[in-house]
């Protein structure tokens, strides 16, 4: 239940959430979210689809996720969204299947929704950015099938549409998308990272796409305002890096290899899917190195692939909450039109750190006396009380006090 009043309460805040995206001149991915349904339009629903199932008539509903360009076992966006839904629909005896593009492209994530539909999948998950296009070029093909899209902001949508200079295309009443705060979760990596006592810290980015600045902005930003709270801002610098993939290889490795070895960086938020393998590989081979992990508690997975005790932390989206509420609401609830034709940004709702669609891991490394768990909820609560304000731009690197050196793309 907290989960569900949480997410409502989001959306209802997300008319104030524009003034904090429009601070200075943010680029066009923090443009305004969409907060009421769509009115007049002619080539997009008006309605929510109007031959839904009876709410709670399990048998009636067909739930399908499809996957972005990786796979279910990616220990990010795909499989905790996998998990979610299957999890969810299991307990409940509903119908769930994944579908697996064959390829990374739109033409061929639209095959995989048209498959879906055709085999009367009503309800798709779709997570990440990439889903823009298909979203774009079948939504309105199929009005009465329910799209809960994860991370797929309103530019992304816009642009597929090909508006994105003047937002003319509404986003239809059968959509819904979640995207999240990043740089409030990188935020919090920053300043437990700093304060847990890491001086020379790295971040590697997947591609340069709005999600994955804004964590590492806002991973600045906490590195930074943490170092001047200790007084130690000469001391701190950080590597600031991107892949230009989501994927780690050899040559991303040795690049790593470099900045543990010889730049002696002591730990690193690595953040695009499966990129923390070259991360986490170069950190395993330098004792005390250690690596930060993104979007879900990555430590079993880190450390199970590495060694016990390397994944100091991981900054967080509630994939999964998003997941629970938005099913429960539209299967059990019948509360669609909440959501419908509407982006939610959604972030901190609550002091309490447990019950925040953005936050960082449990299994973070925590220690009295340099960051305690009581630390990070007086951070949390200052941050939801607004006593600490972290900017959401990222067509302009964040001013600070410390040293970072942007390195641009590895590749």
């Amino acid at each position: 239940m907290k989960k569900l009043v949480a997410l409502l309460l989001a959306l209802c805040m997300v008319a104030c959430l524009f003034a904090g995206c429009t601070e200075g001149e943010a680029d066009p991915t923090d443009a305004p979210v969409v907060t009421d349904a769509p009115t007049e339009a002619t080539d997009a629903p008006t309605e929510a689809p109007t031959e839904a199932p009876p709410a709670a008539d399990y048998s009636a509903w067909h739930v399908a996720m499809v996957t972005d360009y990786g796979d279910i076992t990616d220990q990010s966006f795909n499989q905790t969204t996998y998990e979610a839904g299957k999890a969810w629909c299991e307990e409940r005896g509903v119908d769930f299947t994944y579908y697996k593009p064959t390829g990374d492209s739109t033409a061929e994530r639209v095959a995989m929704i048209d498959q879906a539909v055709a085999e009367g999948y009503n309800v798709l998950l779709l997570p990440g950015f990439a889903f823009a296009g298909a979203i774009v070029e079948t939504c309105e093909l199929y009005p009465d099938v329910y799209y809960i899209a994860l991370d797929v902001s309103e530019f992304d949508l816009q642009d597929a549409a090909g508006h994105a200079d003047d937002f003319g295309w509404e986003v239809p009443m059968n959509v819904f998308s979640a995207v999240y705060q990043e740089e409030l979760a990188g935020y919090m990596a920053g300043v437990a990272a700093v304060k847990l006592g890491y001086k020379h810290l790295g971040y590697l980015g997947g591609m340069a796409v709005p999600a994955v600045v804004r964590y590492g902005y806002g991973f600045v930003q906490g590195c930074n305002d943490a170092a001047v709270e200790l007084g130690i801002e000469s001391e701190v610098v950080v590597e600031y890096v991107y892949g230009n993939q989501f994927f780690g290889d050899p040559d991303i490795t040795a690049y790593m290899d470099t900045m543990y070895q010889e730049k002696g960086i002591e730990i690193c938020f690595a953040c695009g899917g499966g990129i923390f393998t070259s991360a986490a590989e170069a950190a395993n081979k330098v004792e005390g190195a250690k690596i930060i992990g993104v979007d879900v508690d990555q430590a079993g997975t880190i450390d199970g692939m590495y060694k016990e005790g390397i994944t100091v932390t991981s900054a967080m989206k509630g994939l999964g909450a998003t997941v629970n509420t938005l099913l429960t609401d539209l299967i059990e609830n019948e509360a669609w039109n909440n959501y419908a034709g509407t982006i939610a940004n959604l972030g901190l709702v609550s002091e309490i750190p447990e019950e925040n669609y953005v936050q960082i891991a449990p299994s973070t490394q925590f220690e009295d006396g340099k960051f305690a768990r009581a630390d990070y909820e007086a951070l949390v609560a200052a941050m939801f009380a607004g006593d600490i304000v972290v900017s959401n731009v990222i067509d302009a690197e964040p001013e600070v006090a410390i040293t970072v050196n942007y390195l641009g793309n590895i590749k």
